[in-house]
């Protein structure tokens, strides 16, 4: 019998209204109505490619959050964590999409109901049977005190011995970057799978050379240094090597969730003990599909389809 293994992931979710039109926001004449958040995409990637996967929030106790709940726990993510809070709005953003697929974020997240949660409320009850735990920095971005929170995930997670995976998904718009690297150097010793874009690795430790990289993977005993590089492949520092895979082709829509995919996929990789490439590979796959469908997680494939992908299938429609 297979095994089942189970992630958990602790954020803030968002409505995000995605623009009829691509172009300047300032000309969009509608929008529709989305659910997105980085952690969340990542719950549900998870949950789509067959993990039992367990998203710790707070939602606002009005429509948006019954909205963000009904489709979360749809889409077998576990809710148990999650609880409504009267008086604090449930959190929004507006996407700007180009023609290229790229695209801008606009946060309306003045009083998160995230805000509410308190490192009390983390309890060692919460990652029963978990098998890994993946953090953000837009969490930590939020709120000073989500820094508390997350050190508290982490001394749970150390006395059980459950992994932890970290994107810092840097959100400058929610931060200064001195604010971001002081929090970084503070959760990086904790990490064994960090998962990071190339610009964002550079930002954190100021250059992104291979010596740098792995000197940074050696300074904090991160087992796995995984760099994304969108279109240009992906590659991990492991066991004292490197290991590279490179892309898929395919015509981005929209890039956003595209790194949170990858996230979804390269942890499924590592649970089920695929290689290396085969890692990259998967997660590359994973990613790929996302960005050629609009939207946060409407991409994001189950596990039948990046198997297709990755190995060349062609599904017949009739």
């Amino acid at each position: 019998m297979t095994k089942s293994y189970s992630v958990f992931t602790l954020g803030d979710a968002l409505i995000t209204f995605n623009p009829s039109e691509t172009g300047p926001l300032r000309y969009v004449p509608a929008f529709t109505r989305k659910v997105g958040g980085a952690e969340l995409n990542f719950a549900i990637g998870c949950a789509r490619l067959g993990l039992h996967s367990k998203w710790a929030s707070r939602l606002g106790g009005d429509e948006f959050g019954r909205v963000i709940y009904n489709f979360a726990r749809g889409e077998g993510v576990d809710m148990a964590d999650v609880e409504f809070v009267e008086g604090y709005p449930t959190s929004l953003n507006f996407k700007e999409i180009r023609e290229d697929g790229s695209g801008k974020t606009f946060y309306y997240r003045y009083q998160s109901p995230i805000l509410t949660m308190e490192p009390a409320d983390i309890t060692a009850e919460m990652f029963e049977g978990i098998d890994i735990i993946h953090l953000t920095g837009v969490f930590l971005a939020i709120d000073p005190k989500n820094l508390a929170i997350t050190k508290r995930v982490l001394e749970i997670a150390k006395q059980l011995e459950i992994r932890i995976s970290f994107d810092p998904n840097i959100r400058l718009k929610l931060w200064t970057i001195e604010q971001a690297r002081a929090a970084y150097m503070e959760i990086l010793p904790s990490v064994d799978i960090l998962l990071t874009g190339l610009d964002e690795i550079e930002l954190i430790i100021g250059d992104a050379s291979i010596e740098a990289l792995e000197k940074c993977a050696a300074d904090f005993s991160i087992g796995q240094l995984v760099i994304k590089d969108g279109g240009n492949g992906a590659r991990v520092f492991t066991g004292g090597e490197w290991h590279e895979k490179e892309a898929f082709k395919v015509n981005p829509i929209d890039t956003v969730g595209a790194g949170d995919g990858f996230d979804a996929g390269y942890i499924y990789s590592v649970l089920h003990g695929y290689s290396p490439e085969a890692s990259l590979e998967f997660a590359n796959g994973v990613g790929a599909l996302v960005t050629t469908v609009s939207g946060d997680n409407e991409g994001l494939p189950y596990l039948k389809e990046v198997q297709a992908l990755i190995s060349k299938e062609t599904i017949i429609e009739r």
